[in-house]
């Protein structure tokens, strides 16, 4: 049994855990990543990346690549609900309702200003091996798939793990000291004991992916996402259909996803044949025009968390740590905001900068984050059904009587402004889902990583649907564009490659210096400027950092790598270099020397 020596092990092969081999590769932290399986996902699965997750993939390099597959912004600007798809009926594909998605298309102004980066989508079956791809690049020899986790025990000093070669038949074993068990929960939980807990079995779902023709019905380039109700069976016959690109996006796309919903003890869900025939039938495509199926899964919708994020030495991350119904995307975004929450603070302790209790503030962050997630993509979900009630079919009425439920939506009749307005109310409150940019972006972080200022907390408009940017610790840190040499950058990028940063007023040069005095004392990775419109080392060509930052032109902010408002202070102080050690002191659970 040949060992192998490494200071982080990653376990799962999935948009998790190449995640966090990319962060700790950028990060300067020596990783090996093993798979059970044989490759990348071969499922559609999830598909939207939103601004953070793009920001993350910015900073390990796989941003442009993924941009470039991404369906293009203008074909992912709406969803949008419909009458079916095919058919002979007049009224067949005639649209019911639209609302725009995830900053539409990045033109929204309030995405616009959160973030350098727009929402992308690219299904995980073509997502997965362009981060494969890329992890293996920053760590040569370090990705290796079909190698299965088979043995697992901790001691004080690491983590010894045992590891089947499924290609050769022989194990070894692989000393870390520290685990990310990025599985989706396959092995490592149990092995450890953790326990998940939540509502299971909440709906079953069964997706066909398949190459198909459908320029000729899905006609609209800027819906992403169509909810099909086919009059002719009812509102139990109905589906959610997805382009899956590669090549071509919007009614181009050559691939398409269809989900369908069934009652989770209904056994025609596990009847290809039955479930193609009822999608054939949802769709109502004519005899010419025959996908090509792909591939048939079924699943189950849940909404669970595991009781614990952190085993010792061992860190639950993505889906071995909660799973989600897919309404809204949060699943995997939630995966890779999870492993850059723990990558700078995994490299910060195995260079000596921080202590052990920094690693329990991931399970204190994220675990909350997590658990928000969740209710927020079972709340989405179950609120359909208001639209569905609010349309009215049924597979008890007739296919006329369901075509005359929708009749008063698509032509002018007694009876029309009122059940429009009723669909204007219940497609505006999903909303939730499709604009739930303080859910997705905006989340807070409560833990010793961050240090109170005393200020009152921030009580927001819409805690769901309005990210609104402050430097409060605990907040994300408000974007903006600065000019330094000629060049105009985003701020936030300036922590990348795990810096903190230390951001002061056009007046607040003591605290700049006191930064540069202890990231030299100290060995710590810091960059500190002053950001104003005149004078600084930062300028602020649009003042939106001005307009957000939240201090005087003496003041300062902390920001932690994961650019996460770690300390501020509104205005100056008589010993800056003492104030800036204890908060870092705090952050990084040690006192520097």
């Amino acid at each position: 049994m040949t060992d192998i020596r490494v200071p982080v092990l990653v376990i799962g092969g999935g948009v998790a855990g190449l995640t966090a081999s990319m962060t700790l590769a950028t990060l300067g932290v020596d990783s090996l990543l093993v798979s059970s399986l044989p490759t990348t996902s071969t499922l559609p699965k999830a598909h939207v990346i939103n601004q953070r997750s793009m920001e993350i993939f910015t900073e390990v390099g796989v941003a442009p690549e993924v941009q470039a597959r991404s369906t293009p912004a203008a074909n992912m600007r709406a969803t949008a609900w419909y009458a079916g798809l095919a058919g002979e009926h007049e009224d067949y594909g005639r649209k019911l309702a639209e609302l725009e998605i995830w900053g539409a298309g990045y033109t929204d102004p309030d995405f616009i200003a959160a973030s350098p980066c727009r929402t992308c989508n690219l299904p995980q079956l073509r997502l997965e091996p362009v981060l494969k791809k890329h992890a293996e690049t920053l760590t040569p020899g370090g990705v290796r798939f079909h190698h299965e986790v088979v043995d697992l025990v901790q001691d004080d000093d690491g983590v010894s793990v045992t590891v089947l070669d499924c290609g050769t038949g022989s194990t070894y074993r692989v000393r870390a000291d520290y685990v990310i068990a990025a599985d989706g929960g396959r092995t490592v939980g149990r092995l450890l004991g953790v326990e998940m807990e939540g509502p299971r079995d909440i709906m079953k779902m069964v997706s066909v992916h398949m190459s198909a023709d459908l320029s000729r019905w899905a006609t609209d380039d800027d819906v992403l996402i169509r909810w099909l109700f086919n009059p002719d069976f009812g509102a139990a016959w109905s589906g959610v259909l997805a382009p899956m690109g590669p090549d071509h996006w919007g009614p181009a796309s050559e691939e398409w996803a269809f989900h369908m919903q069934y009652a989770t003890d209904d056994p025609e869900a596990m009847q290809e044949e039955k479930v193609l025939a009822r999608m054939r039938a949802t769709l109502g495509l004519p005899p010419d025009a025959v996908p090509t199926v792909h591939r048939i899964s079924q699943w189950v919708m849940e909404g669970v968390i595991a009781d614990r994020f952190r085993v010792s030495r061992v860190f639950l991350a993505g889906d071995a740590a909660h799973r989600h119904p897919p309404t809204g995307g949060l699943g995997m975004n939630s995966a890779v905001h999870d492993v850059y929450n723990l990558g700078w603070k995994l490299a910060a302790v195995l260079a000596g900068r921080a202590g052990d209790a920094l690693l329990d503030t991931y399970e204190v962050e994220r675990r909350p984050v997590d658990q928000q997630n969740i209710d927020s993509a079972i709340a989405s979900a179950m609120n359909h059904f208001a639209i569905n009630e609010v349309l009215a079919l049924s597979a008890e009425k007739t296919p006329e009587e369901n075509w005359a439920e929708l009749a008063p939506l698509l032509h002018d009749l007694p009876g029309s402004t009122a059940k429009r307005h009723a669909l204007n109310r219940a497609i505006g409150a999903q909303t939730m889902e499709f604009r739930h940019h303080n859910v997705e972006f905006g989340y807070r972080y409560d833990s010793s990583a961050v240090v109170p200022d005393g200020s009152a907390e921030h009580v927001p408009l819409d805690p769901v649907r309005l990210y609104e940017p402050g430097t409060a610790p605990g907040h994300p840190m408000p974007h903006a564009f600065v000019e330094r040499a000629g060049e105009r950058i985003p701020l936030g990028t300036l922590v990348h490659g795990g810096k903190f940063l230390v951001l002061a007023g056009e007046d607040g040069h003591a605290w700049v210096e006191a930064a540069t005095k202890l990231a030299a004392e100290s060995d710590l990775p810091l960059l500190a400027g002053t950001v104003g419109v005149l004078d600084s080392d930062f300028v602020d060509v649009r003042c939106a950092w001005l307009k957000n930052r939240g201090i005087s032109s003496t003041g300062v902010v902390l920001v932690r790598p994961d650019r996460y408002v770690a300390f501020r202070s509104l205005d100056a102080v008589a010993d800056p270099l003492a104030v800036l050690s204890g908060a870092l002191a705090r952050v990084l659970s040690t006192a520097l020397s």
